[in-house]
């Protein structure tokens, strides 16, 4: 295939969300509050988890690199988006688009790694109790969060392999509020069936495999918790339950716009909205709200900043 890059388009235009001026300004006002709640909750979340030594444990080490991932996620697409509400041509430049697509694809590859480690992590820990110290340990879970990375960069690396060098010549309107890949490999001047395939057989399938995977490890896990009727069982069945909603929620939008790239449903945009700013927010929100010792952290460290704050004055 001898793509070139003498793309006579140079800017894509973003449809956005909606074209009413009302309904803008709202999503102006109704975004920019989501968007800093979902930044402030999983700042907190990772502040807490490094003050808090009592948190210094593989499962919170994972959960604050997830959080970490999470305000990424939300701030590679959101800020652009806010600021297009109150512009009339909402442009962005061919390569901003091509950086909008790496970014997702970037930490969307490192967010898949880390539920997995994550439902690795509760696997161990409630089948394998005897034996979680030595399978988790700190070399361990160091391992897992490197390869989280490493995985996103090859992913959107293998991504943009092709897509980059694509022709552009004709339409260059986006219907989306983010440069989505299924959306901009359409807007090319030649056949994109194959690498449509291509990203498929990548995105699609990643999602879905590692999806199905999650399941069964959780199923698993939960059959083992259901033949306990302890109390820490009870602790565990909490937590998995947090982590299985936040993996469902993460990888039921994905999948059913990666599987399906060459059919645009109505439905795309608020999916799109879903997993890039939603659940996000919705991540900090579920792990805070069912997680015993995560509360009980962020009470302390909010007393004892409340004292200081009382001594220096």
């Amino acid at each position: 295939m001898a793509w070139s890059n003498q793309s006579v388009v140079t800017e894509f235009i973003l449809q956005g969300l909606s074209s009413s001026w009302e309904l803008q300004i709202f999503y102006f006002l109704f975004f920019s509050m989501v968007y800093v709640a979902t930044v402030l909750g999983n700042l907190l979340i990772v502040f807490t988890i490094v003050s808090e030594p009592r948190l210094h444990s593989p499962m919170y080490f994972l959960l604050g690199n997830l959080s970490f991932i999470d305000m990424s996620l939300a701030s590679f697409a959101t800020p652009k988006m806010i600021a297009d509400f109150l512009s009339e041509y909402k442009a962005i430049s061919f390569e901003g688009c091509i950086t909008q697509i790496f970014f997702l694809h970037l930490l969307g590859g490192v967010e898949i790694v880390l539920l997995v480690s994550m439902s690795f992590d509760r696997y161990v820990a409630i089948c394998k109790p005897l034996r979680y110290l030595t399978v988790m340990s700190w070399r361990k879970c160091v391992g897992l969060v490197a390869l989280s990375w490493i995985v996103g960069i090859f992913h959107a690396m293998s991504q943009l392999a092709f897509t980059v060098n694509l022709p552009f010549c004709g339409s260059n309107v986006v219907d989306s509020f983010f440069c989505d890949l299924p959306l901009v490999i359409k807007l090319a001047c030649v056949d994109t069936y194959i690498l449509g395939v291509f990203m498929i057989s990548t995105s699609g399938m990643m999602n879905l495999v590692c999806f199905i995977l999650l399941v069964i490890s959780y199923t698993v896990i939960l059959v083992t918790v259901r033949q306990r009727s302890s109390g820490g069982s009870s602790k565990a069945l909490s937590t998995c339950s947090a982590h299985f909603t936040v993996v469902t929620l993460f990888f039921g939008p994905c999948i059913f716009i990666y599987v399906w790239p060459f059919t645009n449903f109505p439905i795309d945009k608020v999916l799109s909205v879903f997993y890039t700013i939603f659940t996000p927010l919705l991540n900090p929100v579920i792990y805070t709200l069912r997680n015993k010792d995560v509360k009980d952290s962020m009470r302390k460290l909010s007393n004892r900043t409340f004292k200081s704050s009382k001594t220096d004055h």
